[in-house]
């Protein structure tokens, strides 16, 4: 052996005794990945992610993906020339559009993260929400204020709804096979129905369900921004709180928050949220001591 490759050797001993600790505190406990945004279009950035959940699986943890596609849902119905809109952050899903959310998530999109793990050597199921009554979900109810009228009306969103009850036997059995479960947030209401469920809210649900140990939802962003633009890499629930009451944290960065803020009031440790963008985000936040993200704690 050429004295050229001792350093390399060494330095990849270092990384793994140093992530040991890591290793030892989420051994055969549940972390759920909720996958989306710029992870998911890119095709570097999609191998690293299952790259990095067959490592978590092989390394003792317990991953559950769950994965968005408004983007990939967007260009089919532009292509079917069905009209969509957005209000308060959620999109309007009528009869036809629900049926293209469900054709998209809980079919191309769904398989398609499958076989991404499958081709790195893991097992991967794919599964949604109406896959053995897993997720109920109620119909969303929003309220806008007119600006006209300054009344308050109701927003019909249609076919959106969000979890109302989640049975965790299928999970349990799927995880008992050493399969990773990976879900499409699409689930069936009390009424029968079929409804598009935000996929933060479907993977905070889920996580609160199963007592995870980390929910880690990754984004496009650096993670929770003060008002100078800077990282925020710690927060408790009464800061999130605050930060929501003063204006720091906006848009679509508060109903993330909220996941977290009901995740962890489920029992889930702590959550996460982390740039999809950066390579094996992942791994960087459960197996390194800097993470990659803001962690939001009790």
């Amino acid at each position: 052996m050429s004295d050229k490759k001792l350093p390399d050797i060494f330095t990849q001993a270092e990384i793994l005794v140093q992530a040991l600790p890591h290793m030892q505190r989420y051994d055969q406990q549940v972390v759920v990945i909720k996958y989306g945004g710029h992870a998911m279009g890119d095709p570097a950035a999609a191998e690293d992610f299952a790259e990095d959940i067959v490592l978590l699986e092989q390394s003792g943890v317990k991953p559950i993906v769950v994965h968005g596609g408004g983007p990939q849902i967007g260009r089919m119905l532009e292509k079917l020339n069905i009209k969509s809109e957005f209000r308060d952050g959620l999109r309007v899903t009528d009869q036809a559009t629900v049926e293209i959310v469900e054709m998209v998530l809980a079919g191309s999109i769904n398989k398609q993260i499958v076989g991404w793990i499958a081709n790195e050597g893991g097992k991967a199921i794919g599964l949604c929400g109406k896959d053995g009554g897993m997720v109920r979900a109620k119909k969303v109810t929003r309220t806008m204020v007119d600006p006209d009228s300054n009344i308050e009306k109701a927003i019909d969103l249609g076919f959106v709804g969000e979890p109302e009850h989640v049975n965790r036997d299928v999970l349990d059995a799927v995880l008992k096979a050493e399969l990773i479960p990976v879900l499409a947030p699409v689930a069936i209401g009390a009424d029968g129905k079929t409804y598009n469920v935000n996929a933060d809210t479907f993977a905070g649900a889920i996580a609160g369900a199963l007592r995870a140990k980390r929910l880690l939802l990754l984004t496009d962003v650096a993670g929770v921004l003060d008002k100078n633009k800077k990282l925020l890499p710690e927060l408790t629930v009464a800061q999130c709180r605050a930060l929501i009451a003063d204006g720091t944290i906006t848009a679509g960065m508060i109903p993330k928050i909220e996941t977290c803020i009901y995740a962890i009031e489920q029992g889930v440790e702590a959550v996460v949220i982390l740039d999809g963008r950066v390579p094996h985000a992942a791994l960087l936040e459960l197996y390194t001591d800097q993470g990659a993200g803001t962690i939001v704690r009790k």
